[in-house]
């Protein structure tokens, strides 16, 4: 969230080693979404309604301009509970200090869901002056979000019946529902929206993380003010083979509304692959992915993203290329630069001749990943795959490829992206490696 002018990053955290237990609120702040500095953890597990651990929640913005936390506690039985937290001194824009609320637990689960019960979303005022929230579920075998109504914030009492829910998955994890607009990338506050627009109405995004896949997806759709029920547009698939933002080590992304930019962020948290033997060498276990602004396309169906424009202030030691044909399997370094951390920027040309020979791709196009993926980066069918390998050993035995194949749709074309980790070894994870441009396409390309 944004409070103050200063950006504050919340997240999972134990302040006792790079291990799963004793899970607190880790609390970090920003005042341009690249530099942070870390402040003492916000919560900490110590009452009877948190004592198995403080886990996810969001942070809601009240109509007189505080901060609130909603947070999910484990007690001692491993009954999941959503709480309350506020700060103890709103006039300080860091908010170091959080206070419990005594009136936690403010929502409680049914018997049969007491460990399916988790992860309240950003709360909103219905124009009926009530918030509501959403808190991931499962029940009867469907994933669902729970919807809870307050007057105050405090006192919770659930719906007659779900936001929304899915027969074809199972708990959903870290729900995110939020307003995208209908015409342009400002992004919209998730409250202000249902007074602002009278006869308007915008497109709303349903993000949810499935534990079963370690899939994040989400849908679009509307959402129905008057009877609060959230309907997917046709065509958009309520399942984890449907829209993702993104297809690598991606989980538990969180959006929030920027409101000094006018624009919707995310942020999640990227898992690494490394042991618990290798986490603990290196002192961490995960990571928290570069923020991302989105928006909706201008076709409705999907969400946009860029990286925030402030990422840019990272760039150092430039490396300009241009005009390079590559020809048919040939690889080439791009000295000056390791890609432990790097950013590109990169255009191929390819000529129409070269497209016709792109294969044609199923009118179902329900898993690009797994498309772009059949062949992998190594084998050469129609256009593609060419691209990047990244974390390169010098001997290219070792790496990480980035790469791009086209297929014909129809009477369009269509870019697949894809990344293929069969020749990437973990360990390596900890030194930085080369970067190379691939080309395993049989005509000449260029230039880019």
């Amino acid at each position: 969230m944004i409070y103050k002018g200063v950006y504050h990053l919340f997240y999972q955290y134990n302040p006792e080693g790079p291990v799963w237990g004793n899970i607190a609120w880790g609390h970090s702040t920003s005042t341009d979404l690249v530099n942070w500095t870390i402040h003492p953890p916000a919560l900490l597990p110590s009452d009877p309604y948190d004592i198995n651990g403080c886990w996810s929640g969001s942070a809601t913005i009240l109509q007189d301009g505080t901060p609130a936390i909603l947070y999910t506690g484990g007690d001692s039985q491993n009954v999941q509970l959503q709480n309350l937290a506020v700060p103890k001194d709103p006039s300080d824009p860091y908010l170091v200090e959080w206070v419990k609320s005594p009136h936690n637990p403010i929502m409680t689960p049914n018997e049969e869901e007491k460990e399916l019960f988790r992860d309240p979303s950003t709360a909103w005022l219905g124009p009926d002056g009530i918030w509501r929230v959403i808190v991931g579920n499962e029940r009867k075998k469907r994933g669902t979000a729970l919807l809870y109504k307050s007057k105050d914030f405090i006192h919770w009492t659930e719906a007659e019946w779900p936001l929304h829910s899915s027969s074809e998955t199972t708990i959903w994890e870290c729900p995110d529902f939020f307003p995208v607009s209908i015409d342009g990338q400002n992004g919209l506050d998730t409250s202000v929206i249902l007074h602002v627009f009278e006869n308007i109405f915008p497109k709303y995004v349903l993000k949810n993380s499935v534990a079963r896949s370690f899939a994040d997806y989400y849908t679009i759709g509307t959402y129905h003010h008057h009877n609060d029920i959230y309907i997917p547009d046709e065509g958009s698939i309520d399942n984890e083979s449907g829209l993702r933002l993104d297809y690598g080590r991606y989980y538990a992304a969180k959006s929030f509304f920027d409101s000094a930019k006018n624009r919707r962020i995310f942020i999640a948290w990227v898992n690494e692959s490394t042991s618990r033997e290798i986490d603990i060498a290196k002192g961490w276990s995960g990571l928290q992915s570069f923020p991302r602004e989105i928006w909706l396309d201008r076709a409705g169906n999907q969400l946009v993203q860029w990286p925030i424009e402030e990422i840019e202030t990272l760039r150092t030691n430039k490396v300009d290329l241009q005009n390079i044909t590559l020809k048919a399997g040939s690889k080439r370094e791009i000295s000056g630069i390791t890609s432990s951390q790097a950013d590109v920027e990169i255009s191929f040309s390819i000529s129409m001749a070269m497209l016709e020979q792109a294969e044609m791709v199923e009118s179902n196009l329900t898993n690009p990943q797994e498309i772009a993926n059949q062949s992998g980066s190594s084998t050469n069918t129609g256009v593609g795959p060419f691209g990047l390998l990244v974390l390169a050993s010098n001997n290219i035995e070792e790496y990480t490829a980035v790469f791009f194949r086209i297929f014909k749709k129809n009477d369009k074309f269509v870019v697949l992206m894809g990344c293929d980790q069969k020749r990437y070894l973990p360990f390596r994870k900890l030194r930085p490696g080369h970067l190379w441009v691939l080309s395993m396409i049989k005509p000449i390309m260029g230039p880019f």
